[in-house]
Order: C-alpha cells, then sequence, then structure tokens
C-alpha cells in the first residue's frame, strides 16, 4: 500500500525555518504531482505549493518568496523549505500525490500531517 510519512514539523519563532520532509513508498513519488497543504483551527485546508513530476512548481499566494518545495526521486522524498514563518503559518501540514486528468486533480493518497506552530 502507498503512503507519504510527513516528518520535520515543530515549534519555531517567528521569522525562523522549518524543513518538512514527505516521505513515499511504492514508487507513487516520480509517477506524480506532489503538493503541501495546511491546514489551521476552523479553517479550511488550502494549498501551499505543488510540483509536478518534471519539477515545476506552483506556490500559494501568502508564502510564495518565503517557501520553497522541491523533490528528490531518487529518494522517493518531497521537501518544503519554510523560511521567514509568520504567526499566520502554523497549522497541521500534509503532502499530497495527485494527477490532473483533464482539468482536474484527483488526489491519490494523503499522509497523516505534521504540526508546524509559530511562536511570536
Amino acid at each position: 500500500q502507498v503512503q507519504l510519512v510527513e516528518s520535520g514539523g515543530g515549534l519555531v519563532q517567528a521569522g525562523g525555518s522549518l524543513r518538512l520532509s514527505c516521505a513515499a513508498s511504492g514508487g507513487i513519488l516520480s509517477m506524480n504531482g506532489m503538493g503541501w497543504y495546511r491546514q489551521a483551527p476552523g479553517k479550511q485546508r488550502e494549498l501551499v505549493a505543488t510540483i509536478t513530476r518534471d519539477g515545476s512548481t506552483n506556490y500559494g499566494d501568502s508564502v510564495k518568496g518565503r517557501f520553497t518545495i522541491s523533490r528528490d526521486n531518487a529518494k522517493n522524498t518531497v521537501y518544503l523549505q519554510m523560511n521567514s514563518l509568520k504567526p499566520e503559518d502554523p497549522g497541521v501540514y500534509y503532502c499530497n500525490a495527485h494527477q490532473d486528468r483533464n482539468g482536474f486533480r484527483v488526489v491519490l493518497q494523503w499522509g497523516q500531517g505534521t504540526q508546524v506552530t509559530v511562536s511570536s
């Protein structure tokens, strides 16, 4: 069974940095687009960043210029480098594997999430 396992979350001061990792099993990473989403308490899950199989990236407006998504297909891992963290960045960060089919995004798998907390 394909699994995605996130790690790297924790507590950081505003202005600090964290790097999240998403380890994939079963070869899913090399075959699909990957994404990071986050969900704060009482809010909907929102897009943070996505990366295609060939490395093209897309970012949510609130993280552009601060976060960087990357992938290492040989290690079956996707990363999210988060710099200049702000008090509005906390939440549970989830990674997913997805495919874009005829204009629709089909999520194949979600990870269990990793908590990010930012202290001001």
